[in-house]
């Protein structure tokens, strides 16, 4: 039952204070200049600011609130992502690849087919960032990211773009708890999400794009929208491939017979760039095979003595059993999304913090407090900024990992003990 009367002058000083707090956060790490040699002071805000995060959304949840605190929320969640929009993106290389993919594409090139490391192609560089990371590896980003990256020419450009789809996904949370007749407040799981705004407004990720078009199709799926709530997820997939996992789910609540539609889709997205050949894929498969990093089960798998080919497969299986196990127990559109995400993150061989914004939407319509604290958690996974700017190779340590992880496996294991006592 939930506490009244904190939509009073109390109630709505006390969301004045915290969502002041968290800006306060935000605009200390934009000012910092190079957070790659200060990573343990930025990962300590953050980790503050998940504090500050978590005390919100225990007050959205058992506290009944009026509209003052809804406009705080959204206040300072806009707020905390201005204070990190002009600060350059220093912690990850991600948004410098996407500036060269787009040069590369206004250049009549196809990405599919060459890399950065090609002497031809130096002029696409970025001379004052020059990409070190996948330097060899053709591009791994589907195509309607690749077609927003030709039209957006500076990396500040590209940021202005994310974080306005990260702020548009906002939007739709809110239009989504209003379909479902649930608190609006609850918006703050999302707009103040510490990983969810370093992600976007400070490193430019191109999830939001991803991120932005899956939460339309649930949206659409809630309203009965079937063939529009498919073409959606078509573009999220077209974003970035995970969102292809919810298909079935997807059909399971419209029409089989709109698989036609994803397939024809995807197949003219990917027709302008059908000069790779079956080299399409390569950059991914490439990316698949080469990379693992801030990973929890798969890393077990390994630690167990499985072959990477053999872990692989066990997570494949993983993660189409809780596609089988989503549809066998009709979980609703969004708590099944959320129950196959967080699993597909957890086996995963890559697992980086910017990832975990995919579970935000989701987390706005069925709270789950250990995947909570798994996104706040996460920002442990900058860990290895400190050694990579030192100029050695990027590598989790055991410690932060486990740090990063325990808890959250921790929590999830008692809360299944007691569902299953409870069943019982």
């Amino acid at each position: 039952m939930k506490i009244t009367g904190a939509s009073t002058w109390r109630g709505t000083l006390g969301f004045a204070g915290l969502g002041s707090g968290l800006t306060a956060i935000f605009f200390a790490i934009g000012r910092e200049q190079n957070l790659p040699a200060h990573v343990p002071e930025f990962i300590a805000l953050m980790l503050l600011a998940g504090l500050i995060y978590l005390s919100g959304t225990f007050a959205v949840e058992n506290i009944s609130l009026g509209g003052a605190p809804l406009a705080i929320i959204l206040g300072a969640g806009v707020l905390a992502r201005l204070a990190l929009l002009p600060a350059r993106p220093s912690l990850t290389e991600d948004v410098y690849r996407y500036q060269w993919d787009g040069r590369v594409e206004r250049a009549g090139i196809n990405p599919y087919t060459v890399y950065p490391a090609m002497r031809r192609l130096a002029r696409f560089q970025n001379l004052r960032h020059p990409i070190a990371t996948g330097r060899f590896v053709p591009t791994i980003y589907p195509p309607l990211s690749e077609w927003l990256f030709a039209r957006l020419a500076t990396v500040q450009d590209l940021k202005r773009a994310f974080t306005a789809l990260d702020l548009a996904t906002l939007a739709i949370v809110l239009l989504l708890l209003s379909a479902l007749k649930q608190p609006l407040h609850r918006a703050l799981i999302y707009a103040w999400n510490p990983a969810v705004i370093v992600s976007f407004a400070l490193s430019g990720h191109h999830d939001s794009l991803a991120v932005f078009t899956l939460a339309l199709s649930l949206y659409f799926i809630i309203l009965g929208r079937g063939a529009i709530s498919i073409i959606f997820l078509t573009f999220s997939f077209l974003s970035k491939l995970f969102s292809a996992i919810f298909l079935p789910i997807f059909l399971k609540r419209t029409r089989w017979a709109y698989a036609g539609l994803f397939i024809a889709l995807a197949a003219l997205a990917y027709f302008p760039f059908r000069s790779a050949g079956w080299g399409l894929d390569k950059g991914f498969s490439d990316y698949a095979a080469g990379w693992e990093g801030n990973d929890s089960l798969f890393r077990l798998l390994r630690l167990a003595g499985n072959s990477r080919a053999q872990a692989e497969l066990i997570a494949v299986t993983l993660a189409l059993g809780l596609v089988v196990y989503a549809l066998r127990r009709r979980l609703e559109p969004a708590r099944a999304c959320l129950v196959i995400l967080a699993g597909l993150l957890f086996v995963s061989p890559n697992a980086f913090p910017w990832y975990f914004t995919w579970l935000a939407p989701f987390l706005c319509v069925e709270p789950s407090l250990p995947l909570l604290l798994m996104s706040v958690t996460c920002v442990l996974g900058y860990s290895p900024v400190v050694a990579y700017a030192a100029g050695l190779p990027y590598r989790n340590s055991l410690l932060m990992l486990a740090l990063e992880y325990a808890p959250v496996y921790g929590w999830l294991l008692v809360v299944g003990v007691k569902r299953v006592r409870e069943a019982g």
